[in-house]
């Protein structure tokens, strides 16, 4: 008999200083949740492990602001997030907290481990300190100008706009985030992760997993590139983890004044919420087996501004401490924007999780969300598309198939499943679709390519739509009965095809589904393939399961956006048109576009514009140059997917030669963005 597999599924652990937005699901927890259900499903060991990150210095600012303690900041926030994504449909094995002395415990025991294996790098340093606020200042609470991108509120661990890891050091013209004192340098002692020290180990160790999404593997090298640095794991802060009391006394240091790292602590919450979960289970080393057996698939949801510390930082603390299993894999997703801008917490430019589902029903949300996962690069939330798929794929393909078939056996055949009688070739197309679509669907969810899952998902459904259109059932009930109750029969069979193999996206409506078709919860992947509903079996009457909504609905909450102010939103310019110069069809056949993929970049020297990219376009790598210095960092761009004009003539530009221009858009203002495709196009591919 076949082992299970066991998998352990974390997601990146929330800030808790403040509620869940659309970014957070669409980057770390959705795509987790739809993996474990399949996995759950198809009978797989999983687990699923998160919680609150209640240590981070967000956390301190916004107590600070409110005037209350972090405590009541993280009870409140932790509380709030757990409950909307309970109600989101979130399937957590255990959501734990980093405040919960299992976790101190756990993350005290970890440093001290690395500390006996003389790991760490103690080091005398001046650092900064606000002499206002009379508290030495961390990274984020330092704020400044990012030396790479020019973005002027950076924070000193790192730009949010551009992605780039940074040191309080690095910003120019740095101030205090508490006080917006101008610091000063003042010494104290700091514990250090000596990763260049790792480098080689971690680079053999990425080297086996090529495997993993190119945006992943792009920024990882990027860091190797430049080399990786020290990185402290510790911090001069009155709320967190205190280093152990003993070891600060080794160095003639009071413990009180010293925490961990809130990025050496938060991962370290994975295992001990785990430990927790294990002693829930009343089994206490029940943890080691998904921790500690190297047969373990663990498995990282995260967004792109994890990726560091959930690719290098974290793996080389796993690696020196040696009791644990690494990530098999990190399925790090890209940003989403709302409405065509980025999301602003600040400015309440955002929609927000628990206000989200005061109003509307959570499965719609979950499908679109998957159906426009940032997988290989940035995607965009509009109120509008959610509208339509809502709309026109839920409530007319999914919903208006279940309903018209169930009410249909109600009807004609006295709410029992009718007989299969012989099958026709049209019959048999349907059942082949029922034995092969699952496995098609469940090998997509495995690669972690959410959004053609729900494609294909939809096509099984529009195909059972055309078949029961087809089969005209009206018709044959009187002219041939017997096929009317085998197309009917079949109709019922698709219906529980599709609310099994729509169960990890739509939860709330395979249940439904499920109780009109009058079989149990404990549906399994394998019973999406065969026709277990039995002839004669009773159903219950049907029921909508998504009712359309309206567009007064959508245009409040797209007001409600537009009174909040998009960040970057653009000022209207009246502008009369040019005349454009036009060209010939013929000329325009000459231009040859194909796609590409960036394998590296790096700033040209002396050019403040300039960034030198490798491409690899199919059949051969070029180099091209690209004055989108300004625009973009070298960081983001590797891995990113292109449109180049392959057959330009060669030209040096700063004495590098570029061999090809790619391809972007820029608006009014000068914003600058490349055009990209998906990731399932081939390198070389022509455009047409």
């Amino acid at each position: 008999m076949e082992s299970k597999q066991r998998i352990l599924v974390t997601s990146a652990l929330p800030y808790a200083n403040g509620p869940i937005h659309l970014g957070h699901l669409a980057g770390a927890y959705l795509p987790a949740d739809i993996f474990v259900r399949y996995h759950r499903l198809k009978g797989s060991d999983v687990i699923y492990i998160c919680g609150s990150d209640e240590h981070g210095v967000p956390i301190m600012l916004r107590a600070r602001a409110e005037g209350v303690s972090p405590q009541d900041i993280v009870d409140r926030y932790h509380e709030l997030n757990k409950k909307s994504f309970a109600a989101f449909g979130m399937s957590f094995d255990f959501y734990g907290r980093t405040s919960s002395p299992v976790h101190h415990r756990t993350s005290q025991d970890f440093f001290r481990r690395l500390n006996e294996k003389n790991i760490f790098i103690v080091k005398k340093e001046k650092q900064l300190y606000d002499p206002e606020a009379k508290i030495f200042l961390a990274d984020r609470f330092v704020r400044g100008t990012c030396p790479k991108c020019g973005y002027e509120d950076a924070y000193g661990d790192q730009c949010e706009k551009c992605g780039s890891s940074l040191s309080p050091a690095d910003l120019i013209d740095p101030r205090s985030a508490i006080t917006n004192a101008e610091p000063v340098m003042k010494e104290t002692v700091h514990w250090y992760l000596p990763l260049a020290r790792f480098q080689k180990k971690l680079e053999k160790w990425i080297n086996e997993h090529q495997d993993w999404k190119p945006n992943v593997l792009g920024q990882i090298k990027s860091w190797f590139a430049d080399g990786l640095k020290d990185r402290a794991v510790t911090r001069d802060l009155p709320w967190g983890v205190s280093i152990p009391e003993d070891i600060a006394r080794e160095h003639g240091i009071d413990a009180s004044g010293k925490v961990l790292y809130v990025w050496f602590d938060a991962p370290i919450g994975y295992i001990s919420a785990t430990i927790e979960w294990a002693e829930e289970k009343g089994d206490p080393d029940l943890w080691k087996a998904y921790w500690q057996d190297q047969s373990t698939r663990l498995i990282h949801f995260i967004g792109k501004d994890n990726i560091v510390f959930h690719c290098i930082i974290f793996p080389a603390m796993l690696m020196e401490h040696g009791d644990y299993v690494l990530p098999e894999n990190v399925p790090a997703n890209e940003f989403l924007n709302l409405e065509g801008n980025k999301l602003s917490t600040s400015r309440n430019y955002a929609v927000w999780l628990d206000d989200y589902l005061q109003k509307f029903e959570p499965d719609s949300l979950r499908y679109v969300l998957a159906g426009n996962l940032p997988e290989t690069r940035d995607a965009d939330f509009s109120w509008k598309d959610f509208q339509a798929r809502h709309n026109n794929e839920l409530a007319d393909i999914l919903g208006n198939f279940v309903n018209r078939t169930v009410t249909f056996a109600h009807k004609y055949f006295s709410g029992k499943v009718p007989p299969l009688g012989e099958l026709d070739e049209m019959d048999r197309q349907l059942v082949e679709k029922i034995k092969t679509y699952p496995s098609r669907l469940g090998e997509l969810i495995e690669k972690y390519q959410f959004k053609n899952y729900i494609r294909e998902f939809m096509d099984l459904a529009r195909f059972a739509n055309k078949y029961f259109n087809d089969k005209e059932p009206w018709k044959t009930r009187k002219e041939n009965p017997q096929a009317c109750a085998t197309t009917i029969n079949l109709c019922l069979q698709t219906a529980k095809t599709l609310s099994i193999v729509a169960e990890p996206v739509l939860p709330f409506t395979a249940r439904r589904i499920w109780k009109m078709l009058n079989v149990e919860n404990s549906q399994t992947w394998d019973d999406a393939t065969k026709l277990t509903l039995d002839d004669g079996a009773e159903i219950q009457p049907a029921e909508i399961l998504f009712t359309k909504i309206e567009d007064d609905v959508i245009q409040k909450e797209i007001e409600r956006l537009q009174q909040a102010g998009a960040p970057n939103e653009q000022k209207a310019v009246e502008k009369k048109e040019t005349e454009m110069e036009r060209i010939s069809f013929d000329d325009f056949k000459k231009v040859e576009l194909r796609v590409a993929t960036i394998l590296e970049a790096k700033k040209v020297e002396k050019a403040d514009k300039l960034l030198q990219l490798q491409i690899d376009l199919g059949e051969e790598k070029r180099q091209i140059v690209a004055g989108i210095a300004q625009h973009y960092s070298p960081e983001e761009l590797v891995g990113k997917r292109i449109i180049v004009v392959a057959n330009l003539e060669p030209a040096k530009i700063r004495g590098v030669e570029s061999n090809g221009m790619l391809l972007a858009a820029s608006d009014s203002e000068g914003n600058l963005t490349l055009l990209t495709v998906d990731n399932e196009i081939a390198n070389g591919s022509k455009i047409s």
